[in-house]
């Protein structure tokens, strides 16, 4: 315990004392006295832990007795690594990575810094088996990932979090990706896995920075982040983050803005109680663009900026999210947390959608389209975490659970609209009148207990064991105009379990092997018999490395299985049976650090096979759309570390993907590209200027086929072509 403080005399030659002591439940104090002289001191996180480095003789040419430096570690500030030992979201707690017998990767905020990403999809391109599958754009129905061929779902600080429009990544501090199903604590979910949202939190010390980006396609962009303690104690302390960009695009006539500002609180209550008290509001708006469509087993040849929607088509959309986070510790081994949120957002589409394909003529028969509505969600939770011991073993078990309650009003309007030419477009340039004519009223509510124990039997060899029980009840309502009001409701329940082991033959090398689960509730349908959820399971094993310091290596196979999918009936094409699986299967390799003082890197490759394994019209053994075969990232930075040049440093990054089937019947392909990045920047004390392109040869590529998995041939997004961006940074 050093709640009380400890102190340890001539501890090392030139050293008088060394006395640690904690500030709070975040950070600690070291003091360390020297006995001829101030010593030096440098703290470095390690994959173990944090390691103190101490110069006894310091840097001063006097002698004067009993100097002392002090040294305060926390973990609330920011890191300017790309190494990253410890991360929350696979167990719940605060645990190393290598000790954690599941895949996870952590995007720090230095990669977010030194590649510019603005937003989530930028972020994600470093972490491997992940794709898009919406590209960079809201039209298709918001952001989308897939993580080893299945969707991934979005959370932000541990809260599930959903947006149709693009994820802005400017109050963020970090992006950690959990792979494979995780319904033990997250609750309801696809079995790709995990996207939490880290946002940035209140600094101890004041800080105060202000940016600018400006770049290709018209694009601006100003942030500002602050932080500071607001008493002299430094109890209570706030954090403020606001962005405004507007900006065009390659496409023809697309444009868009977007508006973000993210407040949040800390008031430490007493040494072990703390709240934080947040919320955000983000303003977005773009012109509606599906991309391009399918012709015979490729995409459509025309310029990639062709746009084949009309100019007046646009989407709107206002979120906001209010909460609190509850903190109290009793003791080291006892504390306990409540958390509660409140999230609204009003999505507004409008414009004209592809519907059908004469590919001999080229004639893109569209439809109207128009919906809006308001999307609510309350979600709390209560968590206790427990650290004790039974005889030898050590445990710390996490007990919670959670309630969630979701309701949403859209309407909807499909009216007939004029046809495009791909090869000759000419615009009607013409809206129609928004009169929604179809209506749905969704009310659902979830209740989640779960369990968890992490278990060290030796400490070289950690059991990690969880159940969770959810319980899901829906009423949903559907209403053509003019008719009767049609009521649907469904009830579902299930277990999830999970279960891992890791065994460290020697302190640097985990091996792991681990078992998990996830299902999602199907929705109920007229003239539709109620379903049984699906359901996703995952076997991985996989060894864990630090090559360094500051630099590990983590390798992992898996087979993972999407089961009870809805297929269609051979007895009745109308009706649906729930007799289809879909798999995935692969390796992947990555490497996350500091090779050497100024150099850093973070990387992988990822092998998978993700095909359709059952099915009743879908021939076995298809591929799953928009998942490549092979798929590699790089991205490393060099800075200059002395010299006149000292604070200049330079980037380079690649990014390859394999040819990807476009649709689930394996009909077109999008083609594999490698497209590279490079950066160049220079960091002087409190400014930092920066210089970002991508796509650095200007290859033509897509990024992905947003409804290939349901059939569609009608929505190809592009990727961006070179594109440059300056930016400059200023704290004060």
């Amino acid at each position: 315990s050093i709640r009380n403080g400890v102190t340890k005399s001539n501890p090392a030659p030139g050293i008088n004392q060394v006395k640690l002591t904690k500030i709070d439940d975040n950070s600690i104090r070291l003091t360390i006295t020297g006995q001829t002289q101030a010593p030096t001191a440098e703290v470095v996180p390690s994959a173990q832990n944090l390691v103190l480095s101490i110069n006894p003789q310091g840097n001063s040419a006097q002698s004067t007795p009993d100097e002392e430096i002090e040294i305060i570690a926390t973990g609330e500030e920011e890191n300017d690594d790309y190494f990253v030992p410890n991360a929350s979201t696979a167990t719940g707690t605060d645990t190393l990575i290598k000790d954690t017998p599941l895949s996870i990767q952590v995007v720090p905020q230095q990669v977010l810094k030194d590649r510019n990403a603005t937003e989530l999809g930028d972020a994600l391109e470093t972490v491997n088996g992940v794709v898009s599958s919406a590209g960079k754009g809201t039209s298709a129905g918001g952001p989308g990932f897939l993580i080893r061929g299945f969707d991934g779902e979005k959370f932000r600080d541990g809260i599930t979090y959903f947006s149709l429009a693009p994820l802005s990544a400017s109050d963020l501090e970090s992006v950690e990706v959990l792979k494979g199903p995780a319904s033990v604590l997250f609750g309801q979910g696809q079995p790709g896995g995990v996207i939490n949202l880290v946002s940035k939190k209140p600094l101890r010390e004041p800080f105060y920075e202000a940016s600018f980006t400006a770049g290709s396609f018209n694009t601006y962009q100003g942030a500002i982040d602050f932080s500071s303690p607001l008493n002299e104690s430094k109890t209570v302390r706030y954090r403020f983050n606001l962005s405004y960009e507007n900006y065009e695009s390659f496409r023809d006539f697309v444009n868009g803005e977007s508006f973000l500002v993210s407040p949040i609180v800390t008031w430490d209550i007493s040494p072990n109680t703390s709240i934080d008290f947040y919320g955000q509001y983000v303003s977005d708006r773009e012109t509606t663009d599906e991309g391009l469509v399918a012709l015979g087993d490729e995409v459509v040849d025309v310029p990639q900026e062709r746009f084949l929607g009309e100019d007046f088509g646009e989407f709107e959309q206002e979120q906001f999210n209010l909460g609190y986070r509850f903190n109290h510790r009793f003791d080291e081994n006892f504390s306990v947390a409540h958390t509660l949120q409140y999230i609204q957002f009003n999505p507004k589409r409008f414009g004209a959608l592809a519907d059908s394909f004469n590919e001999a003529t080229g004639e893109l028969e569209r439809i109207g389209y128009a919906t809006g509505g308001d999307y609510n969600r309350f979600f709390t939770n209560a968590e206790v975490i427990s650290k004790f011991t039974t005889g030898l073993i050590k445990h710390q078990v996490l007990f919670g659970t959670e309630y969630r309650h979701d309701t949403e009003d859209p309407s909807f309007q499909f009216p007939s609209y004029p046809s495009i030419n791909v090869f000759n477009p000419v615009y009607t340039e013409e809206p129609f009148a928004i009169a929604p004519e179809f209506f749905r009223d969704d009310n659902i509510d979830t209740i989640g207990v779960y369990l968890q124990d992490q278990i060290e039997f030796l400490p070289n060899l950690k059991v990690l064991a969880g159940l969770r029980f959810d319980y899901v009840d829906q009423f949903r309502t559907e209403r053509n105009l003019g008719e009767a009001r049609t009521e649907l409701e469904q009830s579902d329940s299930d277990f999830t379990p999970r279960f891992g082991v890791v065994y460290q033959p020697i302190k640097p090398i985990s091996l792991y092997a681990s078992y998990t689960t996830s299902f999602v509730p199907s929705s109920p349908e007229v003239s539709s018999p109620t379903f049984d959820p699906e359901t996703g399971r995952q076997f991985e094993v996989g060894v864990k490395a630090d090559v360094a310091e500051q630099l590990s290596a983590t390798f992992a196979a898996f087979d993972l299985r999407k089961q009870n999918v809805l297929t269609e009936d051979p007895n009745n094409p109308l009706l649906s049976v729930q007799t289809g699986e879909l798999a995935s299967r692969g390796i992947e390799l990555n490497l996350d650090g500091k090779i050497l003082p100024g150099w850093d890197i973070t990387g992988g490759y990822t092998y998978l096979d993700a095909f359709v394994s059952e099915d009743n019209t879908i021939p076995v053994d298809n591929k799953l759309a928009n998942v490549p075969d092979n798929q590699f990232s790089l991205w490393t930075t060099y800075e200059l570390q002395k010299g006149d040049l000292e604070g200049l440093g330079f980037g380079l990054g690649f990014l390859y993907l394999s040819d990807r089937f476009g649709d689930l019947e394996n009909t077109y392909t999008l083609p594999g590209y490698f497209r590279t990045d490079a950066a160049l920047f220079y960091e002087r004390n409190t400014w930092r200027a920066q210089l970002n392109i991508e796509n650095l040869f200007d290859i033509d590529y897509f990024s992905a086929s947003p409804f290939g998995n349901s059939g569609s041939r009608l929505s190809v997004e592009p990727g961006a072509p070179f594109t440059i961006q300056g930016s400059v940074a200023v704290q004060f």
